[in-house]
């Protein structure tokens, strides 16, 4: 038994409360978690307990590593049909004037910026535009894997693509077997929000409901493409809500196996319709963190998006459940930003990012999207030129 585990099990073995208590040994025998016990973590568990035990979950799972990509993002519009109450980043179409539209000539450009650079993935999200159709993002996927066919092409949230699906008149499998055959080989997270209608209706009631987003991960999955998810948290949802909207993912994942990671999205207040709405704290989100690693048992990753909780945060994430902290990003997206994260100008180099992971004693490890290893940084022994020469 390591000093850590150790630990752990006193931890669990003395807490006095006999609910949490019997919620650690649960988690130490890695029993399933139910809807209750995870609401139960919400409202009763201290910080330090829950994360000492997601930590617990989290280096039997990977140990140490501590994942990241070399990625960029694509936006190719701010406009949108779509009028969510806790966006900073959209305009609407009829105020065009106030966003951007990138051509498809545009999106290969910036893929072009990156020739001769280890990069290893485009990320493409944006807002839904009513002129870029399923026929205008298929020919640009096309133009991008021309170019460069080795470059991972993960995008377009089920907002997204529901929205060309049904302008195109075809279905959900036709569309993304479409797409796929142009080159798009994963889906993001985005566009999951709170899944639950009593929570959506208020802050995203216009766009594709929960059963809908699923529907669309579900059908990338029968395909064959792998997928990410994500949770919008910290806003005017309850602690239930969290724990339904896990549990939708967490049966999803039992028939699929097609998530690769959950990532928690910390809402930001600024400039938007919600400006009302306090943001979360530093300890909630950390709690936010811990409890998705222990109730969804079956994912295998979870990650805190950087340029959103910003480095110092990623940082203590990793001892929360955390094991990736996502990219280098390279200043390419807007959608935190704006909204006010503490990450203005996101964008890491690779030796930052392996920096920032050793700083707290984590192992870096870089992967492709789909979490294949591409190369361990934790290189102790190497002479310190080495290391920069193949980080730059």
């Amino acid at each position: 038994m390591t000093e850590k585990a150790s630990t752990v099990e006193k931890l669990v073995s003395t807490c006095q409360n006999t609910d949490l208590k019997r919620i650690g040994e649960k988690v130490l025998n890695r029993q399933r978690l139910s809807f209750d016990e995870g609401v139960f973590l919400f409202e009763e568990a201290s910080l330090s307990y829950a994360g000492a035990l997601a930590n617990w979950v989290r280096e039997q799972l990977h140990g140490d590593k501590t994942y990241f990509n070399r990625n960029f993002h694509i936006e190719p519009t701010n406009i949108c049909v779509f009028s969510c109450n806790f966006c900073s980043y959209s305009r609407l179409y009829a105020h065009r004037e106030e966003g951007w539209e990138l051509s498809s000539k545009e999106m290969v450009d910036i893929v072009k910026k990156y020739d001769g650079q280890p990069v290893t993935e485009v990320h493409i999200v944006g807002g839904v535009h009513p002129k870029m159709d399923l026929n205008f993002f298929i020919n640009v996927i096309k133009e991008i894997k021309s170019h460069r066919p080795g470059l991972h092409v993960k995008g377009f949230t089920p907002v997204e693509l529901d929205y060309m699906f049904r302008k195109a008149k075809v279905s959900t499998e036709e569309g993304l077997k479409r797409m796929q055959a142009a080159g798009l080989q994963s889906l993001p997270g985005g566009g999951a929000e709170i899944f639950h209608p009593q929570v959506r209706q208020q802050i995203c009631d216009d766009k594709v409901d929960a059963e809908g987003w699923l529907h669309i991960h579900k059908t990338a999955h029968a395909i064959g493409m792998q997928t990410n998810a994500t949770m919008l948290y910290g806003h005017i949802e309850k602690f239930w809500h969290r724990i339904d909207h896990m549990e939708r993912l967490r049966q999803l994942q039992d028939e699929t196996g097609g998530f690769n990671t959950f990532i928690p999205l910390k809402f930001r207040n600024g400039d938007n319709a919600m400006s009302n709405v306090p943001e979360s704290s530093v300890v909630e989100d950390m709690r936010m963190y811990a409890i998705a690693r222990l109730y969804l048992d079956n994912f295998p990753h979870l990650k805190a998006y950087w340029p959103m909780l910003g480095r110092q945060n990623a940082q203590l994430a990793l001892s929360f459940g955390v094991n990736d902290i996502d990219g280098t990003i390279d200043d390419t997206t807007k959608i935190y930003s704006m909204a006010g994260s503490e990450e203005q100008k996101p964008t890491m180099s690779t030796k930052e990012l392996v920096n920032l992971i050793k700083q707290v004693k984590r192992e870096p490890v870089e992967r492709d999207t789909l979490y294949n290893v591409i190369k361990n940084y934790n290189l102790v022994n190497t002479e310190e030129q080495e290391i920069d020469a193949h980080l730059n």
